[in-house]
């Protein structure tokens, strides 16, 4: 997976790579889907949501841009495999699932497998944040908007990057939106599609 499907269309960070090759993905899925764990495809993860494709967490953990040390939130915990392969990379990792169904056991599993010091999980609003462990370094929506959240840009710190999909429902346009001292620079990495943001900068009905 590393070799083929992350190296060979571009990803070179070699932290990055380490991180991917570290995390085991089919410890992430449904037994069902465990067979297609290493293929470059989103898998259904139940509750109408899926993991993203091998090449698109490690195209976003690479835009991030971390060193080690930094505070991170993820919008949208799903399996909990993103929120592993950023720890892997030295974050303190803060999570959040808007639902119940998958962050618990989430939570559970990430802590099993020895995150338990390095993720935090919480169930809620992701739009919303996580005003009292603010600022981070770098801010990662998995799920697509359509605008960019306030919230999470005023949780942001100095220097510190947002990366989302953000667009229309069906199509994106991957995003990272960079704190600088005096304002905010974007920039794009190409289309992406992932499943819908819900609340106001989403959708309202997922």
């Amino acid at each position: 997976m590393v070799r083929e499907q992350l190296a060979a269309r571009g990803i070179v960070d070699h932290r990055v790579l380490a991180a991917m090759a570290t995390v085991a993905r089919h410890l992430f899925v449904p037994a069902a889907q465990q067979p297609f764990a290493y293929e470059d495809r989103p898998l259904a993860i139940g509750a109408e949501q899926t993991i993203s494709q091998p090449y698109m967490v490690a195209l976003m953990t690479e835009v991030l841009g971390l060193a080690g040390g930094e505070r991170v939130l993820e919008v949208g915990t799903g399996s909990g495999y993103q929120a592993a392969v950023l720890a892997e990379l030295g974050a303190q990792v803060y999570t959040i699932e808007r639902l119940a169904e998958l962050g618990i056991p989430a939570e559970r599993r990430l802590s099993e497998f020895g995150y338990w010091d390095r993720v935090h999980v919480r169930c809620g609003d992701g739009e919303n944040g996580w005003p009292e462990a603010a600022p981070f370094d770098a801010i990662v929506v998995t799920a697509a908007a359509r605008r960019i959240p306030r919230a999470l840009l005023q949780q942001l710190g100095v220097g510190g990057r947002l990366v989302l999909p953000l667009g229309e429902a069906e199509v994106q346009g991957l995003a990272k939106i960079q704190r600088g001292g005096d304002g905010w620079q974007e920039e794009y990495f190409g289309e992406c599609r992932f499943v819908k943001l819900v609340g106001a900068d989403g959708w309202d009905d997922g």
